[in-house]
């Protein structure tokens, strides 16, 4: 599928996260490295790679003070930025894929983006982390086992695998939502008030999913984005059930790609951890801080009452005690409890200030127990009318057609099925169009005239600003 694997298959990536406010002083350069993929490479080549990183940044803001540098083309090499935070740059360098440039290095920004709010939200900031020990042993134990965590994902075999628009029809940083009738939307606004209610006068927060898809949500928009992304990369029934991450169509699809890296994972694990301070998790190691791996794959289960468990949070270093999951919402700057349930294809995820709980495990399990003796019914019901109305896998499939619908006001995407997305080769790619309509709550329709093809009659909300279309 694509490219062919010979032309790719020696593609080096290279990842790094730094600090411009450090290591400013003759000797003291490691100081700026917070995180450098691949690992095993020596300090001087991460530093001249970041050297020329921090030279491009410092140029381009002659030109462009107010906007931050987020993509320089070399001869061979394309350097993708992003300013996670004032000062703190996450930058990938790829080899140059002419073929997809464009849609390509929208889904590498799209990727660090993610990453780092994934980050946010279980660990808080990383300038705060920076803060509280200048050292920096704290932010770099943290960043590269959640960093390495996150690139396992992109693991095919023994490769590393990036987003391509032709791979991957996925949007990073939106939501998937289930088309529900009017009934059924009924029923799930009435198991949410129940919901809120089992946590007493405490505020509570829900977001419930039916398979890989949103179906409603009381979060705000970013907080909502950053839980459901979560939500499919290790909670939902699919990943629980396998052990596999549904994140990506690329995973689900053939064994070809068009976007392969040619390091492997197992070399960057030899990282020095003198200079990481990385935890060591054996029951003999010294550790030298506790960090949570909320990424870690196949930690999370199904206990018997179907509540998801996990022993990622543990109370202490090393204690086999389970801790009940915390996350930071970055609309209120909160850390709130994570409660994950599941039942067949539904699942309902809580969450509860931990600020507004005393006695914190004690009270969460009381809103567990609230939760199985008040709202199951309601559940079994809510489940029963979704799955009655889902199509399956293939229900929002439009034959002979591959697309991606992108809704970036209201940060919600709708792409063809895995199953279908895979068929396509790069010959099959026809055409992108940008779509910009007037916002309001009706449809228009729109023509694509497509040679040697018959016309496809499109219509889609105006609020839709990326339409792309390919065919078989």
């Amino acid at each position: 599928m694509g490219l062919s694997s010979a032309s790719t298959a020696t593609e080096a990536i290279k990842l790094c996260i730094f600090d411009l406010r450090r290591g400013q002083q003759e000797g003291q350069e490691l100081d700026k490295i917070l995180f450098f993929f691949p690992a095993d490479l020596p300090f001087s080549t991460q530093l001249s790679v970041i050297g020329l990183s921090e030279g491009l940044i410092t140029f381009t803001r002659i030109f462009s003070p107010e906007a931050a540098c987020e993509l320089i083309e070399a001869e061979r090499h394309s350097h993708v930025f992003y300013e996670a935070e004032p000062d703190i740059w996450m930058v990938m360098i790829v080899e140059k894929n002419e073929s997809e440039a464009i849609w390509r290095i929208a889904a590498l920004q799209k990727v660090l983006k993610e990453v780092h709010s994934l980050f946010l939200m279980f660990h808080g900031s990383i300038r705060a982390l920076l803060e509280k020990e200048p050292a920096g042993g704290l932010i770099r134990a943290h960043l590269h086992p959640f960093m390495m965590d996150y690139l396992r994902d992109f693991l095919f075999g023994k490769k590393l695998l990036l987003p391509s628009f032709r791979d991957c029809l996925k949007e990073c940083g939106t939501v998937q939502m289930l088309n529900v009738s009017r009934e059924a939307a009924i029923e799930v606004q009435s198991l949410v008030r129940l919901l809120e209610s089992c946590a007493g006068s405490s505020p509570c927060y829900s977001l419930i999913l039916f398979q890989d898809l949103l179906v409603s949500t009381t979060l705000s928009p970013v907080d909502t984005i950053n839980l459901f992304t979560y939500a499919v990369l290790r909670l939902t029934p699919r990943t629980i059930s396998s052990g596999v991450s549904s994140w990506s169509y690329l995973r689900k699809g053939s064994t070809g790609s068009s976007v392969t890296a040619g390091y492997t994972l197992a070399h960057s694990a030899s990282v020095p951890d003198q200079y990481y301070c990385l935890p060591d998790t054996s029951p003999s190691g010294d550790n030298n801080y506790h960090v949570v791996r909320p990424l870690k794959r196949d930690r999370w289960s199904k206990a018997k009452d179907g509540f998801l468990v996990t022993d990622i949070w543990s109370a202490e270093a090393g204690s086999s005690t389970s801790a009940t999951p915390t996350i930071w919402l970055q609309q209120t700057e909160e850390r709130m409890y994570l409660c994950a349930y599941q039942f067949r294809s539904l699942t309902l995820i809580l969450v509860v200030p931990v600020a507004s709980i005393l006695n914190g495990e004690q009270l969460v399990s009381l809103v567990k127990q609230q939760v199985l003796e008040n709202a199951s019914l309601k559940m079994l019901k809510v489940e029963e009318k979704l799955s009655k109305g889902w199509g399956g896998e293939n229900a929002y499939h439009v034959s002979g057609y591959r697309y991606l619908l992108v809704d970036v006001d209201r940060n919600v995407s709708r792409a063809s099925p895995p199953g279908k997305v895979t068929t396509l080769t790069k010959d099959q790619v026809l055409r992108t169009v940008i779509v910009k309509g007037p916002k309001v709550g009706r449809l228009f329709p729109l023509q694509f005239s497509i040679p040697k093809v018959v016309s496809l009659a499109c219509t889609t909300t105006a609020n839709v600003n990326e339409v792309w279309h390919k065919k078989f």
